[in-house]
């Protein structure tokens, strides 16, 4: 049997959690709030009626004094208990907003490192936190409006039928056209369209950030805003959605719905006329113009109850689009984890049999690669870009897990190995590694927080960071990024060295690590390099060659398969791909630019 979907504010009110009962207590005074600021109009209707019984001696209206009073009260009592209201339904939207950041990011916590890959950190952002955002609105006022208004519409159309049903029914018309031209709006095929519409003005907003990104080079080239196809077609699609929602959807029946709203007394008037004769016959002449004088006053207060409602409406639409969001956060895929763990019975690695194909992939990025690297040794990933190094390298730590086959890490699969103890065991340094933006030394301790000073002390030096240190204010307690305090992208990596040193970790991985260092820069990076490898298992990813012609092992991979695999002197006699690899890189070496090319 289909399970049956959840509504949106069923989903909502299931990340309230405990606080679930304080919004519906905030809705139910909410209600209240609204029936008494309806209670000031009957008193001024009541004072209406005395004045028009007495008159002309309005002397004689003794109670006027006393119903002001009660209006007083009575509308002092609403601002109240609407105050009330808001406070319940505000705390709980803000644990509730809360709630959602806190799943969402307990749910980020669980997914393979390499979905942060294809998904960057900034749509992440606006998925979790942005959504979060918007749902504070629809639970803290929207929600509470739409209870309220709805309290207020019921309680009209009793009153309005209570004294004279005619002019009860020419006030109430023009509500049921201001619902229909709402629903015209917002419901069936249109409610899609509004969909788009949102969809178009989320595209446009991504990419005009792509756009502002790339800005250096459109400056550069003296291009314009046109070279950025898909930022015009991004606000050609908005432009024409927003076109044909509002003019084309919204149009007429935004102009009906305030048209008979707002003049909602003019239905009023033509009754009116048409009655009159006859309470002048009855003799009730001045009960009838009490009436009128009341159904004048709440003709008023129908434009006020539909709008809030649209407003409200509207709301719900946003917090359906912001729960799509985040419902696309939680679907993220997450990693398994064995409820019997198994522990690796040293640090070598082995691939056997694996294939990967990244999600919506045609061709795999590894297919049926086999190699092993044992306990202390060194092995070299080599071959041209999009051969699969990268991938390989990554899921050793399990960034993301194989289609088929199995890495190992001392003979373990390493689905079958805790998740902590796999991460504790494995150090890595990346091509273009972040540091955040704090002091140097809760840069490196954060590879082990419980680390003391001396020994972050101790992996700066042995990362050949001293010189870094010296030139800054503060030493290593000097944060980064503020004041004007930037590390050069050797440094920096120099500083991510430190922290994969303090680790202590028995595997490292290295994936292109010298690729953004100049030569001084790399001169100390390799130094490094022999401290954190020094006894470990080391996978590196190179493709400066001359980095790896002392590994262990070199594995060649081009297009996702084991090209070949053997040491430097091997492969070179073997004359096949990374002999001619070798040979180019050797050419490359010994390129240089002469006068005559220059000229």
């Amino acid at each position: 049997m289909k399970e049956k979907k959840k509504s949106d504010i069923a989903v909502l009110l299931d990340y309230a959690g405990s606080y679930k009962g304080l919004t519906f207590l905030g809705l139910v005074l909410s209600g209240v709030a609204m029936l008494l600021g309806m209670l000031p109009y009957i008193c001024i209707w009541l004072v209406a009626r005395e004045l028009i019984a007495v008159a002309p001696d309005w002397t004689k209206a003794a109670d006027v004094g006393k119903y002001g009073v009660m209006a007083f009260a009575f509308s002092l009592a609403g601002i109240l208990v609407y105050f009330a209201a808001l406070m319940c339904t505000h705390l709980a939207a803000f644990r509730t907003a809360s709630n959602i950041r806190k799943q969402g990011m307990a749910h980020l916590m669980k997914t393979p490192l390499g979905f942060f890959d294809s998904n960057a950190s900034g749509l992440l952002r606006n998925r979790l936190d942005g959504a979060a955002a918007e749902t504070e609105t629809l639970l803290a006022h929207n929600l509470a409006d739409i209870v309220g208004s709805a309290t207020m519409f019921l309680a009209m159309i009793v009153l309005m039928f209570v004294f004279d049903w005619r002019m009860g029914a020419a006030c109430l018309f023009a509500a049921v056209i201001s619902v229909a031209a709402m629903f015209t709006m917002m419901g069936g095929k249109n409610a899609k369209l509004m969909q788009e519409y949102q969809a178009a003005q989320d595209e446009m907003s991504k990419a005009g950030t792509e756009y502002v990104r790339g800005i250096p080079v459109v400056k550069v080239f003296q291009q314009t805003v046109y070279s950025f196809k898909a930022f015009k077609e991004a606000i050609e699609d908005y432009s024409k959605k927003a076109e044909l929602y509002t003019d084309g959807v919204c149009r007429v029946p935004q102009s009906v719905n305030l048209t008979f709203t707002e003049g909602a007394f003019i239905f009023l008037v033509p009754v009116t006329v048409l009655i009159a004769p006859g309470a002048l016959e009855s003799g009730n002449f001045a009960g009838f113009v009490t009436n009128f004088a009341f159904y004048a006053v709440f003709s008023a207060i129908v434009s006020t109850a539909l709008a809030r409602i649209m407003f409200a409406a509207s709301g719900m639409m946003l917090a359906s689009t912001a729960l799509g969001r985040i419902a696309q956060v939680m679907a993220a895929p997450t990693l398994s984890v064995t409820d019997h763990p198994k522990k690796p019975s040293d640090y070598s690695i082995e691939f056997k049999d694996v294939s990967f194909t990244y999600e919506g992939a045609d061709v795999p990025a590894l297919d049926h690669v086999s190699f092993r690297a044992g306990q202390g040794q060194t092995v070299a990933l080599v071959g041209p870009s999009g051969g699969g190094k990268t991938t390989a390298a990554s899921l050793i730590p399990r960034f993301w897990d194989v289609t088929s086959g199995a890495v190992c890490v001392g003979g373990v699969d390493v689905r079958e190995a805790d998740p902590h103890v796999l991460m504790d065991q494995i150090a890595f340094v990346f091509q273009n590694n972040r540091l955040f933006k704090a002091s140097i030394y809760e840069n490196v301790r954060a590879s082990r927080p419980a680390a003391s000073r001396d020994e972050v002390r101790k992996a700066l030096s042995a990362a050949q960071c001293d010189d870094i240190l010296q030139k800054l204010p503060d030493g290593m307690d000097t944060v980064i990024g503020t004041e004007g305090t930037y590390l050069s992208g050797g440094e920096q990596q120099r500083v991510a060295l430190a922290r994969a040193i303090l680790k202590d970790a028995p595997i490292v991985v290295l994936d292109e690590a010298t690729a953004f260092a100049d030569p001084e820069n790399e001169a100390l990076i390799q130094k490094a390099f022999r401290v954190l490898t020094k006894g470990r298992t080391v996978i590196m990813i190179a493709h400066r060659l001359s980095t790896v012609t002392g590994a262990d092992k070199i594995i060649v991979l081009d297009n996702g398969r084991l090209a070949e695999e053997g040491t430097h002197e091997e492969l070179k006699q073997k004359k096949g791909m990374y002999a001619r690899m070798w040979a180019d890189y050797n050419q490359a070496v010994k390129w240089r630019i002469s006068a005559s090319e220059v000229m």
